[in-house]
C-alpha cells in the first residue's frame, strides 16, 4: 500500500498545524510527516499534511491559489489582528453601509503591499516573530507583495462582515481584516477563518482527524497531487541522466518557460520535479519511490 501520501485534511479549531500533523503522522506510522501551508489554532479548514515522500513536495503544493472563508469584526483592534488578542482600540460602527465597504473591498483586489504582523511564525535572526511579540517587542519587518484576486461579501451584520476571498500564497487573512478596518478608519480584526480551497484540493473533499481512517477519498498520491504541473515522459536515457539529478533538455515543441514539470519514467511514474531555465530542466526533486 502507496505510504506516500498528501492528505487534505479538515483542521479543527483550536489545534495548531503541528499537532493536526502529529497526528496524521501517528495514524499512519509515518517516517515522515510535514504540512503545505500553515494555518493559525483559531482557524479551520484545509490543511495538506504530506507524509514520508510526499514531505519532499510541500512547496509545490504551498503556491498553489488559496480561498478562505472569513468573518470580521467591526469596531474592535486586537494586537494580534484576531479574537485571541488583547483589544486595543473601540469605536462606534452604527453608520457603516455595505456599499461604503464594498469600494474599501475593492481597493484591495490586485497586486497589494502587505506588513506581516508581529503574531507570526516568520523568523528574525532565528526567533518567530511571535515570542518577540510575547515580549513585548515589536521589529521592524519588511513589506511583502501579495495577490488578492477577489474578495465577495457574503453576508453583512453588523458589527459583522462575512467575506469569501481568494488569494495568494504568503497572504495574511489577519493583516487584510487589520488592514480594512484601518481603511475605514474604525478598526477590526478576524474572528473565524476557513480554508476552503488549495489549488485542486477543495474542503468538500476533505475529511477530519475522526474519520481519516474510513474516508479514502482525502488521501492523494504524488502524482495527483501534483496534477497542476505538466508533466513530461523520459525516454529510458534521458530518465537515467534525471535520475542522477544531471540537467536534461527539453524536449522539441515543448514550452514551459520558466515554470515546474512533473518528471516521469518511461512506465509514466512520476519520480522527481523539474524547473524549466532556457532550454534544459534543472532538477530540483528526485523521489524514491521503488
Amino acid at each position: 500500500m502507496d505510504q506516500n501520501l498528501v492528505i487534505n485534511l479538515n483542521k479543527p479549531k483550536d489545534m495548531s498545524s503541528h499537532e493536526a500533523v502529529k497526528k496524521v503522522k501517528r495514524l499512519f506510522s509515518a517516517k515522515k510527516a510535514g504540512h503545505a501551508g500553515t494555518l493559525d489554532p483559531l482557524a479551520t479548514g484545509i490543511l495538506l499534511v504530506c507524509i514520508n515522500e510526499a514531505t519532499k513536495i510541500t512547496r509545490f503544493l504551498s503556491d498553489m491559489e488559496k480561498e478562505y472563508d472569513v468573518r470580521l469584526k467591526f469596531g474592535e483592534r486586537t494586537d494580534t489582528y484576531d479574537s485571541t488578542g488583547r483589544v486595543i482600540e473601540k469605536k462606534e460602527v452604527f453608520f457603516l453601509k455595505e456599499t461604503h465597504i464594498s469600494e474599501v473591498l475593492n481597493k484591495f483586489v490586485g497586486r497589494i503591499r502587505q506588513m506581516p504582523p508581529m503574531y507570526s511564525a516568520i523568523k528574525i535572526n532565528g526567533q518567530p516573530l511571535y515570542k518577540l511579540a510575547r515580549r513585548g517587542m515589536s521589529i521592524e519587518r519588511q513589506e511583502r507583495m501579495v495577490d488578492i484576486y477577489k474578495i465577495d461579501i457574503t453576508s453583512f451584520n453588523l458589527p459583522y462582515l462575512d467575506l469569501k476571498i481568494a488569494c495568494s500564497k504568503g497572504t495574511y487573512i489577519r493583516t487584510l481584516c487589520d488592514d480594512i478596518g484601518d481603511a475605514l478608519d474604525i478598526g477590526a480584526h478576524m474572528v473565524s477563518l476557513k480554508r476552503t480551497k488549495i489549488g485542486i484540493f477543495r474542503i468538500e473533499d476533505s475529511v477530519s482527524i475522526e474519520d481519516l481512517n474510513y474516508k479514502k477519498t482525502a488521501r492523494h498520491s504524488i502524482d495527483s497531487a501534483l496534477s497542476h504541473l505538466p508533466e513530461i515522459v523520459l525516454d529510458k536515457d534521458t530518465y537515467f541522466r534525471a535520475k542522477n539529478g544531471m540537467p536534461i533538455s527539453i524536449a522539441a515543441g515543448k514550452s514551459y518557460i520558466n515554470q515546474h514539470v512533473k518528471l516521469k519514467t518511461p512506465e509514466n511514474i512520476v519520480f522527481g520535479i523539474g524547473r524549466i531555465k532556457n532550454d534544459l530542466i534543472i532538477i530540483e526533486r528526485i523521489l524514491s519511490l521503488n
